[in-house]
């Protein structure tokens, strides 16, 4: 039976993380049979030098390091066309996030459906109206805040991203919030929290208290598709949301 192109890349994957297991800080990918072919032609090369250690990081994960950039719209440029998982292969629109560059309150979901992959804009379904109904209530909008997801391209079935998705692209959202620098962040939902705060606590645990990302304070709340599905869960949300505003207005004045 043919390999499939991410059967070879789990493939390479073990094989880089055993040498770096070994000490080997070097793997050196080259043209051999046509499977592997189909590996480099899918990176656009057809010979590379990488760095284990760089590539798949001490834990067998996404770069542990990312290049910086001075701004989202070259970070961008830098990697809309990104196939470092299968996610890559099949979506419509690479949904980057949108919002106000300069924002001192970054919204964090766990990657998009739909109507997102079709328009490249997250939160822009039914949840996402809802999103927007929820900032108007704490005197907020889209052109106030930045909106962002774990993974970049939807998921099949719009199912939770999987573990290795979203190892590979979380480096992508981690040089996000560098350059953008906001002074709050706010996890919707499960995924996005457990990813972000790398933990396995459950949503009811981590919400009713401030959390800690690289020195900036993180709340964690409901998704709202969530919400959508169980109303009984705007009440509960809107008191994280009250909370929410009183520590971004206090992290502003300060």
């Amino acid at each position: 039976m043919k390999d499939s192109p991410f059967n070879i890349y789990e493939m390479l994957r073990r094989a880089a993380q055993s040498q770096v297991d070994m000490g080997i800080g070097e793997v050196i990918i080259s043209r051999r049979t046509s499977s592997e072919d189909q590996v480099v032609d899918s990176m656009r090369e057809t010979r590379r030098v990488v760095s284990a250690l760089d590539l798949f990081g001490q834990a067998g994960g996404p770069p542990q390091k990312t290049p910086q950039f001075d701004s989202l719209e070259d970070h961008y440029q830098s990697i809309c066309d990104c196939q470092l998982c299968p996610l890559g292969q099949n979506r419509n629109k690479f949904v980057y996030g949108v919002g106000n560059p300069k924002a001192d309150l970054i919204f964090i979901g766990e990657g998009p459906g739909a109507r997102e992959d079709e328009l490249g804009e997250p939160f822009v379904g039914r949840a996402g109206e809802l999103l927007d109904r929820i900032l108007a209530a704490i005197q907020l909008s889209r052109r106030d805040v930045y909106i962002g997801n774990i993974v970049k391209c939807r998921p099949p079935g719009n199912r939770d991203p999987l573990p290795e998705e979203m190892d590979m692209c979380l480096p992508h959202l981690v040089e996000q919030i560098r350059i953008i620098d906001p002074k709050v962040i706010c996890c919707l939902g499960r995924v996005a929290a457990q990813a972000l705060l790398k933990t396995k606590t459950p949503l009811g645990r981590l919400r009713n208290q401030w959390h800690d990302y690289e020195g900036i304070p993180t709340m964690v709340t409901y998704h709202p598709a969530a919400l959508l599905r169980f109303p009984a869960y705007k009440r509960e949300t809107w008191e994280d949301m009250q909370k929410l505003k009183a520590r971004y207005d206090q992290e502003r004045s300060g």
